[in-house]
């Protein structure tokens, strides 16, 4: 009896298991200032993880024309990175109905503590904090991907 019954209990695990896994927030998201769009994906061993970079920027060059560059970042080996493309969001990990990690900052050149929540289908809300007290939070809007908005021109 105890034999039988085992795969029922594993199998119940699993589902659950399944349940409790955050909504996949892959795809474009705009961001909630509407200055930049980022692109987020599964990454890492299993696509376990989310990562995200920046695909389209609302002002993508300075005033010179030159394209916007990583500037404040306080390593200055790495101030002369193009924004777009610079990967923001590194391997945020799964905990519960969200996903936890860092994201960089590039108008500010520091890091902060985040939590990512696909609250639907066209809205994702990112929540970050740098050190614990300054917190903020914003919602990200579905878009387009800049692949699939070049096919519509």
């Amino acid at each position: 009896m105890r034999i039988a019954l085992s795969p029922a209990f594993v199998l119940a695990g699993l589902t659950a298991a399944q349940a409790e896994m955050p909504k996949d927030p892959s795809g474009t998201w705009l961001t909630g200032d509407g200055r930049a769009k980022i692109q987020i994906d599964r990454c890492g061993a299993n696509q376990h993880f989310v990562c995200g970079k920046v695909v389209w920027l609302k002002v993508a060059t300075t005033d010179a024309g030159a394209p916007r560059t990583d500037i404040k970042n306080p390593d200055p080996k790495k101030r002369a990175r193009p924004v777009i493309g610079l990967q923001l969001i590194d391997s945020l990990k799964p905990e519960e109905d969200k996903f936890s990690g860092q994201i960089y900052n590039v108008e500010e050149g520091k890091t902060y503590d985040v939590s990512m929540e696909r609250e639907s289908e066209s809205e994702l809300s990112v929540s970050g904090c740098l050190l614990k007290i300054l917190c903020g939070s914003q919602t990200w809007t579905r878009v387009p991907g800049v692949n699939q908005q070049a096919n519509k021109n």
